[in-house]
């Protein structure tokens, strides 16, 4: 089977031949025919979040089994499923209690072990395939990662309100499939906030009520008109010094900031306002198994808007290009790449 890997921190994708292995127990083995591409990848390849090198990174996968070990009963031959990659030791208490992607252990594909930048997968249990049947592949795949991080991220943020005044940093594939979730979840009060007037726009498709280019004028000053003095909830999924400041700044009493975005910087508040106004600081990443499952279930009630997807065929050339892309900010949406 062919694989795309990164070497060593920072070097490109490259292609090369391994032996496809054969399942034995509860593994199955995937055909890879969609394999999206993410922002993580890309600290990925740097070194930043520290795999084993060489590694095969991708863990938004959606494909066809093409074999099983003895012990699966709940696959066979011809199954189309996404694959959920956040993986745990499957032993810990976090693991236990359905929580894998907390694991202080994981195992996550993509990362750990072999992920979707290839021609297969390996799947260490047939429990972390989820059905995908009626559902368009391509956008499928985008739901194990872009789709459960900004579902498990606008959960941990909101109260249950649909009128809570909520505000999304962050345009991005991530952000939009956010503001997309809000939406399907029923929530009329969202300020989109981003520097890309395009991706504003595509914000408000999307189902954003207002938006805001925080580089222009007091993104601050506007937000807190727009909503009313402060939001409930502020969901930052760009991560950096000036929005994790911008959305705290923002807060209402009683509110609640999760960050998602791993651009890095450092957070400096001033503690009194934390007991005073009853805040909330927390970050969100990815989510598990069953919030998987949800998600994939509110994708098939039609309630989910579709954020907007570049195809291109699968190889190595095509994982750097969305790579380069994605770290210089010029993808609008997501990038998926095709078998």
């Amino acid at each position: 089977m062919k694989i795309y890997a990164f070497n060593e921190a920072g070097a490109p994708a490259s292609e090369a031949e391994i032996e496809t292995p054969r399942p034995t127990g509860h593994e199955v083995l995937v055909r890879i025919t969609r394999s999206g591409v993410c922002h993580t990848d890309v600290h990925i390849q740097k070194g930043e979040i520290a795999p084993a090198f060489p590694c095969v990174a991708g863990h938004e996968m959606a494909g066809e089994v093409v074999a099983v070990g003895d012990a699966v009963t709940s696959a066979r031959p011809g199954d189309v499923r996404v694959v959920f990659p956040w993986i745990g030791c499957r032993a810990c208490a976090e693991c236990r209690a359905g929580q894998e992607q907390r694991c202080p252990a994981p195992q996550t594909l993509g990362v750990r072990r072999n992920g979707g930048y290839a021609d297969h997968v390996l799947v260490p249990h047939e429990e972390y395939l989820v059905d995908i049947e009626g559902l368009n592949l391509t956008w499928a795949a985008t739901l194990a990662c872009s789709g459960l991080t900004a579902y498990r991220a606008v959960n941990k943020a909101v109260r249950g309100d649909l009128d809570d005044e909520i505000v999304v940093i962050g345009t991005g594939g991530v952000g939009l499939m956010g503001i997309a979730v809000l939406r399907a979840l029923g929530y009329r009060r969202f300020t989109a906030v981003d520097v890309d007037d395009d991706k504003l726009a595509t914000a408000r498709e999307l189902g954003a009520t207002r938006v805001v280019n925080s580089a222009k004028g007091d993104a601050r000053a506007e937000i807190l008109e727009l909503t009313g003095g402060g939001a409930t909830a502020v969901v930052d999924f760009v991560g950096t010094s000036q929005t994790a400041e911008l959305g705290y700044q923002v807060l209402a009493k009683n509110g609640s900031l999760v960050i998602v975005g791993l651009f890095g910087g450092e957070l400096r508040i001033p503690l009194q306002q934390m007991p005073l106004k009853n805040l909330t600081v927390s970050g969100s990443l990815v989510g598990s198994l069953g919030d998987l499952a949800e998600m994939v279930a509110l994708a098939k009630s039609g309630r989910l808007p579709h954020v907007p997807i570049i195809e291109k065929p699968l190889g190595a050339a095509a994982v750097n290009e969305a790579l380069d892309g994605l770290a210089q900010g010029r993808v609008p949406g997501r990038i998926v790449l095709t078998a």
